[in-house]
């Protein structure tokens, strides 16, 4: 039957305005939906459905108008794209057919699927691509589909392969933005990463940061790290973070390959494990009877080594994908990296205590022990020269009182040398006052400190710091080698300089056979004004002392240096 013009302008009408609300719509699987609805009404059919074609040809998405969900439920299979479908899916040309069942394309129905008669099949075009088809079964009259049905499916179709199009490309869109907000995130958590590990020298400091970045960035409840022992084949549990401590605490060491641990360590490979029940590598019994389900471990890597093995825990299924893995596998090598550099740090600082333990020792030994044993066989001659010669015993016994005020001085040398100092909110002048005042307490000696506190009142904090640091290793040295009766510390300025200079009138020694590397001394003062673009001049002469002149900018160079750059 041919609509009439009114009929006609009614639906081209309908259309336009079904057309403007598809535009609208930028939720794919809402304007599938949609745009069968509309089919339906315009075409005025029973049944509709809107197919939409993946990148290998096959139908990706079919949605059905005009069945209920439970009709739905009792067909034994979707739409598989065959025989009038498949037929529409490789045409540019619309089906239009009284009798689904004669035509010879057809391959009939599955079981359940509700009987259909007529048919009016159009496919959905944007240019050179197909992009879906609209399927109508059933003219609610009885009869056929006309060729105005046809018609204004055509335009329907023309109308919703541009709101298509714009569905997936706005699709495409949240794709990239969200795609874009991950990565950034990533970058985020790998800056923040970065700087925790490079902050810090503390072994325990990076073992506790690395875990619980891995742990918030997975979302888990429990986390571990396992570090290789001395022996190279055996892993320690040392630290464990989130729910169920006890759990994880039941099995604190693995060989290499044993358990997941182990072979995560063995291969250099990360491990993930869904379900930690079945998982026959999974040794731990505790922490799967506490509710957890899954695990991911990964090596912990410096310079191609495996040097441990962190683990995070979940008691829910939390998916993992290859960007989350690779991720976290980098960041774990970082993790490797701060703590190898952590653990040499420490052996460096265990071996620099046991060298000055040793110089110590040997000081000890060869001075102070040995002039107190020298004390003591004095003592012991005097004690024979007693009944003998009492004047000789009494100049005996005077010589060991002196040993032993030497001793004792060199005792207290010792201390100042070893008690650290700090500025801390005190002027230069106040602390120089302070190091000056301790140096006469501990080698009762005479100390005197010179100097305007104007002369130093606008220096840098660092300048400060470095030449007390100075001045605290100058004094030690004289407490310690000079045998001085006197130290003076003098502080003025000149246009361009903070001038320190440490004089004493003790023993002196020869410049050309000290060495400037020790740990201590000489060579930390020449390090400390060398920092501050100052410089350091020693003078001494055997038997006469030692003067020290230290200087740094009146300005902080580096400050200035900065801002010009």
């Amino acid at each position: 039957m041919l609509l009439t013009r009114q009929q006609l302008e009614a639906r081209l009408i309908a259309l336009h305005q079904a057309s403007l609300q598809l535009v609208e719509d930028i939720s794919l699987e809402t304007l599938l939906e949609r745009i069968a609805t509309v089919a339906c009404e315009q075409a005025g059919a029973r049944y509709a459905a809107l197919g939409v074609q993946g990148e290998d040809g096959g139908l990706k998405q079919f949605i059905s108008v005009g069945m209920t969900d439970e009709q739905i439920k009792r067909i034994p299979h979707p739409p598989m794209g065959l025989g009038l479908l498949g037929a529409l899916m490789d045409t540019e040309e619309t089906i239009r057919l009284t009798s689904i069942q004669s035509d010879p394309r057809s391959v009939g129905f599955p079981k359940n699927h509700p009987r259909m008669r007529s048919f009016l099949g159009v496919p959905i075009w944007l240019k050179n691509e197909q992009l879906g088809q609209i399927y109508l079964t059933e003219k609610q009259d009885g009869g056929e589909f006309t060729a105005d049905d046809e018609r204004i499916i055509q335009m329907l179709a023309a109308h919703a392969a541009v709101a298509i199009n714009n569905a997936r490309l706005y699709s495409e869109l949240r794709e990239r933005d969200r795609a874009l907000t991950r990565r950034n995130q990533d970058l985020a958590l790998l800056n923040k990463t970065a700087e925790v590990l490079t902050s810090s020298l503390k072994l325990d400091e990076i073992l506790q940061k690395t875990l619980s970045l891995v742990m918030e960035y997975l979302g888990v409840e429990a986390g571990e790290l396992f570090l290789l022992e001395d022996d190279a084949q055996t892993l320690r549990l040392v630290l464990h973070r989130g729910q169920a401590a006890e759990a994880f605490w039941t099995r604190n060491r693995f060989k290499l390959g044993e358990g997941i641990i182990g072979m995560v360590a063995k291969n250099n490979t990360a491990i993930i494990s869904r379900d930690l029940a079945s998982d026959v590598r999974y040794l731990r019994e505790a922490v799967v009877k506490v509710g957890f389900r899954q695990m991911a471990s990964f090596p912990l890597t410096s310079s191609g080594r495996v040097i441990g093995v962190l683990s995070a825990a979940t008691r829910v299924s939390v998916p993992i994908s290859d960007l989350d893995l690779q991720l976290v596998t980098a960041l774990c090598g970082w993790a490797g990296l701060a703590i190898d550099n952590a653990r040499l740090h420490n052996d460096a600082r265990r071996l620099a205590v046991l060298e000055e333990r040793e110089r110590i020792g040997m000081d000890l030994h060869d001075g102070i022990i040995q002039s107190i044993y020298g004390v003591g066989l004095v003592l012991e001659h005097a004690r024979l020269l007693a009944a003998e010669d009492p004047r000789q015993a009494r100049e005996r016994i005077q010589h060991a009182i002196e040993s032993l005020n030497n001793s004792i001085r060199d005792i207290r040398a010792y201390i100042l040398d070893l008690r650290p100092r700090q500025l801390g909110n005190e002027n230069l002048m106040d602390g120089l006052r302070r190091l000056v005042m301790e140096f006469r307490l501990n080698t009762l000696a005479e100390g005197i400190l010179s100097g305007s506190p104007d002369d130093v009142s606008d220096m840098p904090q660092n300048y400060s710091t470095a030449l007390f640091h100075i001045c605290q290793e100058a004094l030690a040295n004289v407490a310690k080698h000079a045998r001085a009766k006197k130290v003076e510390v003098t502080v003025w300025r000149s246009a361009e300089r903070i001038m320190m200079e440490i004089r004493d009138n003790g023993r002196g020694f020869e410049i050309e056979k000290m060495s400037m590397t020790i740990g201590h001394g000489l060579s930390n003062i020449h390090t400390r004004a060398h920092h501050t673009g100052g410089d350091v001049e020693i003078s001494s002469v055997p038997g006469e002392g030692t003067s020290i002149l230290a200087w740094v900018p009146r300005i902080d160079t580096h400050s200035v240096s900065a801002h010009h750059d």
